[in-house]
């Protein structure tokens, strides 16, 4: 498994850990029922708490992403993928808005918003 954690990056570690893990299993990298490699072996390859990937592990959980099984540990669940590509899809939109948001309490309006969009979509 290959990842890049940014120590530099606002992103909270166990946060840049947890999206590099949905994005290879929504792209098919991590294949369903795949072993993840273990909390104290990620850990170490990582050079990062074990803690911090407790959490990314539980929260993938969480999202039904990944199964853990005491004992024999972390596996890339039976999921729809649909349903991760979705859960994506709202992520980004939560984002966006609360970027809109953001942009309107600074005075902006909303030509002025589509055409931030527009500049950015065209790059």
């Amino acid at each position: 498994m290959h990842i890049i954690i940014n120590n530099s990056s606002m992103i909270p570690i166990y946060e840049q850990l947890m999206e590099q893990i949905k994005k290879m299993i929504i792209s098919g990298e991590l294949a369903c029922g795949e072993l993840l490699p273990s909390v104290r072996g990620l850990s170490g390859e990582l050079k990062i708490s074990a803690l911090t990937v407790k959490k990314a592990y539980d929260r993938l959980e969480e999202a039904g992403l990944i199964t853990t099984v005491h004992g024999k540990g972390s596996f890339v669940s039976q999921t729809n993928k649909e349903l991760a590509i979705e859960a994506e899809r709202k992520n980004i939109e939560d984002e966006f808005a609360a970027v809109v948001e953001k942009a309107r309490m600074a005075g902006m309006e909303n030509r002025d918003i589509y055409e931030i969009v527009k500049i950015i979509l065209e790059d």
